[in-house]
């Protein structure tokens, strides 16, 4: 069972504890912290009031289910779950089993005006599931159930799932079959491909398989209008495209229930590696070229020198740490100013070799130091486990997110520059200070996405720790904004981000979207108060 008050499974605790080392690295960055004290599940409990929502047989009214559907993995759930103020709960909780039952679901919330909330597997990092005050019932409806592999053409390598199949169902059931969709956005082990597909997903190996609009085909999506089946055609010219209406709606229109995806045969072989470059803009003009040479690689990670720094103390032994310090500057990247490069090869031995060698020689045209897979390994085998990372610097009384967005080339370093910069002041009115550290990944030929994440420590209660963090948030938001970027590449707009939609969109694009929203929605019902208002 997934825990109640934070990231991963209650089965199976990988939550990673800091080293001393690690520690001492945080807290010299931020000083010392005081943990806050969590609350227990019955004290939450306690505080579930009596349900408002009409008697459904589909429908649970359990405090400890609602508990456990109200809230995503966003600092602002975080905060709300560890301290055991939730706010709002839903009234009832739903998990059908079928397209059929979704459609009686939303027909009952219609002819009783109750709120509908589309739940996945709730990893949502922007407030996407989370109730808003207000007096009509709020249904949060499940997919858990529907979760399995529906159908699939060979053939045509089109694969339909239950959008409620989490990321190793998806990858479980396919490999059965020699074939991979190969999304892996850092939720894998805990997100939905209706989730996927609702807010627009990356993976971590986007650069080969795509993001998740290349992989979505069609599927069937419950309106309170009808059902829209959406047919998987392999290109079209008639029109727009009626999947992309649907693709990062946020359930504003309905419910997704199946997900046809384009899959791939699994690769024959795949590897990863790590170099490490003498500066930053040494790091950036060697990954753009990389790229835009249309080298075949499956990811590309560029950490700054202090994301690179990092990382470096936080995962990897001292002593491995020392020696590796001690060869790359004897090499030319020094601490302090090097900067990390982790890139793959994935495809036939034959594609990995030549895509290796290409690498290889871009790396080594901008004096690069190619370090081969050792480091690869590791981060292969950790690279679903930093959310859990949360729970370690949490233990120290230190908090953790992340920002993210994506920009041109012309403007990634300035943008990066400025997140950080405005980030690491923005708490400064209060004597304190975070340590923002970042990377470029999801690289294009156009540009990429720059992905600031940030550690701040806990106030000395939870209601002034969430101020801080919304400081924090406003002005990397801000900095996203007036550097020309998206509000968000992977992680969609749910509450948190809807604030600065209209900066990217214009006017007459949220004006658009909401006209858009009331022809499927004209009663207002379905989650409201996120993406636009």
């Amino acid at each position: 069972m997934k825990r109640w008050n934070g990231w991963g499974d209650e089965k199976n605790n990988l939550d990673f504890k800091l080293s001393d080392a690690g520690k001492n690295f945080v807290e010299g960055r931020i000083g010392k912290a005081k943990p806050l004290p969590d609350a227990t599940l019955d004290q939450v409990l306690a505080q579930v009031p009596e349900s408002r929502m009409p008697s459904h047989e589909l429908i649970s009214t359990d405090a400890e289910t609602r508990v456990r559907h109200s809230r995503g993995q966003s600092i602002p759930d975080w905060l709300a779950m560890r301290s055991g103020d939730f706010g709002v709960f839903p009234d009832g909780v739903a998990q059908p089993e079928s397209t059929e039952q979704v459609t009686a679901l939303i027909n009952f919330a219609y002819a009783n005006d109750i709120i509908v909330i589309p739940y996945g597997g709730g990893t949502s990092v922007v407030g996407h599931i989370n109730p808003e005050e207000g007096d009509k019932p709020v249904l949060t409806i499940s997919l858990a159930k529907m979760n399995t592999l529906i159908h699939f053409d060979k053939t045509s390598q089109i694969a339909t799932f239950g959008a409620g199949a989490l990321g190793p169902d998806v990858e479980n059931a396919l490999k059965k079959e020699g074939y991979t969709l190969g999304h892996y956005p850092q939720s894998w082990e805990l997100s939905s491909i209706g989730g996927w597909v609702a807010s627009r997903s990356s993976g971590q190996q986007s650069l080969r398989y795509g993001r998740i609009e290349k992989m979505f085909a069609g599927g069937s999506i419950v309106t309170p209008q009808g059902v829209m089946d959406i047919p998987t055609f392999p290109a079209t010219s008639a029109g727009p495209d009626i999947r992309e209406l649907f693709l990062g709606s946020e359930g504003r229109m309905g419910i997704i229930t199946e997900v046809k995806v384009r899959v791939m045969p699994l690769a024959e072989k795949e590897e990863f590696f790590v170099a490490f470059f003498p500066s930053w803009e040494i790091g950036v003009e060697a990954t753009r070229n990389i790229v835009q040479s249309n080298t075949q690689l499956s990811m590309m990670r560029l950490s700054n020198p202090i994301e690179t720094k990092t990382h470096m103390t936080l995962g990897a032994p001292p002593v491995f740490k020392k020696v590796l310090d001690k060869y790359l500057d004897l090499r030319g990247c020094t601490d302090g100013e090097k900067v990390m490069f982790t890139f793959g090869t994935t495809g036939s031995k034959e594609q990995c070799r030549s895509a290796l060698k290409l690498a290889k020689k871009g790396i080594r045209k901008y004096k690069g130091v190619y370090t081969g897979s050792l480091l690869g390994k590791r981060w292969e085998h950790s690279r679903f486990r930093a959310p859990y990372l949360r729970h370690g610097l949490w233990e120290i009384g230190t908090v953790v997110d992340s920002m993210e967005t994506c920009v041109d080339w012309s403007s990634a370093t300035k943008a990066m520059t400025d997140m950080e910069h405005d980030i690491k002041n923005a708490i400064k009115d209060e004597g304190e200070v975070s340590h923002p550290f970042t990377h470029l990944s999801h690289f294009y030929g156009q540009g990429c996405s720059v992905y600031t994440t940030f550690m701040f420590r806990a106030a000395d209660d939870y209601g002034q720790t969430l101020e801080r963090w919304k400081k924090l948030k406003k002005a990397g938001a801000e900095a996203i904004v007036k550097n020309g970027g998206t509000i968000s590449h992977q992680h969609g707009v749910g509450k948190d981000h809807a604030p600065y939609l209209e900066a990217e969109k214009g006017e007459l694009g949220i004006k658009a979207l909401k006209s858009l929203y009331h022809t499927f929605d004209p009663q207002k019902l379905m989650n409201v108060g996120k993406q636009v208002d």
